[in-house]
């Protein structure tokens, strides 16, 4: 008996979804992203109004002053939907499960002298509340922000400074006894290095604009944290001292930073390019949170570096006003 297998091509009735094609221009082959992204944004057909806020709807764009004619040109440039989120950071998790198995395997807390060890857990147990204060606000930007292109990724934002707050978490258990977890929140809670970043951290809990949070947490206060501690700290400092372990343990944070940096200054530049107006309102606060989130960071960077504390912090904002100002924003006026 012969067998004839024949191969047919099956030409598809269209190449993506209406919704998308729309955004597209036309019936095109979609990527994942886009179809994950575009057009998914609910606008119409709400029940009601939330009782807790009247003035709005549920999804309200005039929640914020930035005012974008079509909220989907915030796209990220890392193309970050679920699934290439959740495979990128699976790798990195890999690696950093392999760091912290080298680190223990090897002994290399133990190579690092006490006065080190306890200034590292000084210094950086006590992020991880800034890190949870990242993740609420993040949170707070996905649920009160429009368009999917812009809240989706403030979510995954959330969940890897969720991340980062436990990597924190297990350093700590790594160079330390548990009790160093409950000495690092009281310094959190009652320490005076700690308490003008803490009040700046829960002041930011109160911004109702979605934009202005995303630009105080993501670009103004951690645009300088993460080069002052994992850069000019940790590594500068640290791991010169002995502290190789510490930067292995901690190896994500900067990587992290570099690369959602390019996401953050994606949507500022976009909004910015939009209109005078965005231009101006995303001016300002850069300006104001800047100038808080330095001050807030100043006794964290005595606390950390002593007498180069304020010159690693001056570099730090420099960066951040460098990064504004390729965005399109005018920070002299």
């Amino acid at each position: 008996m012969n067998i004839d297998l024949q191969a047919r091509e099956i030409t598809p009735l269209r190449n993506t979804y209406a919704h998308v094609a729309q955004y597209i221009g036309g019936d095109k082959v979609a990527s994942r992203y886009q179809e994950a992204t575009l057009g998914a944004q609910t606008m119409a057909n709400f029940h009601y109004r939330p009782t807790w806020d009247p003035q709005h709807e549920l999804f309200d764009a005039s929640r914020s002053a930035i005012r974008l004619a079509d909220w989907y040109v915030l796209k990220d440039p890392r193309q970050f939907y679920y699934a290439t989120w959740t495979m990128t950071r699976a790798r990195q998790q890999d690696a950093m499960e392999s760091n912290f198995a080298f680190v223990e395997s090897k002994g290399m807390a133990s190579l690092m002298s006490d006065a080190l060890r306890e200034k590292v857990l000084r210094v950086l147990l006590p992020l991880r509340h800034a890190a949870w204060g990242a993740n609420m606000n993040n949170a707070s930007i996905c649920a009160y922000g429009y368009g999917t292109a812009f809240t989706a990724p403030a979510m995954f934002h959330a969940m890897d400074n969720l991340g980062v707050a436990q990597y924190l978490t297990r350093l700590g258990l790594t160079l330390a006894e548990p009790d160093a977890l409950d000495e690092a929140k009281q310094a959190w809670l009652d320490a005076p290095t700690w308490q003008v970043l803490r009040r700046c951290v829960e002041d930011s809990f109160i911004v109702q604009d979605p934009f202005e949070l995303f630009v105080a947490q993501n670009l103004a206060l951690d645009g300088q944290l993460y080069p002052l501690i994992y850069g000019s700290f940790v590594d500068d400092e640290v791991a010169l001292q002995g502290g190789t372990a510490v930067a292995m343990l901690t190896a994500f944070m900067p990587e992290w930073h570099d690369e959602t940096a390019r996401w953050i200054d994606a949507v500022i530049k976009t909004a910015a390019a939009e209109s005078d107006d965005n231009r101006r309102h995303l001016s300002q606060w850069v300006r104001a949170w800047g100038e808080r989130a330095q001050a807030a960071l100043e006794p964290v960077a005595q606390l950390a570096l002593g007498e180069r504390g304020q010159a690693a912090l001056e570099e730090a904002r420099q960066a951040m006003n460098a990064r504004a100002t390729k965005a399109g924003l005018d920070l002299n006026a």
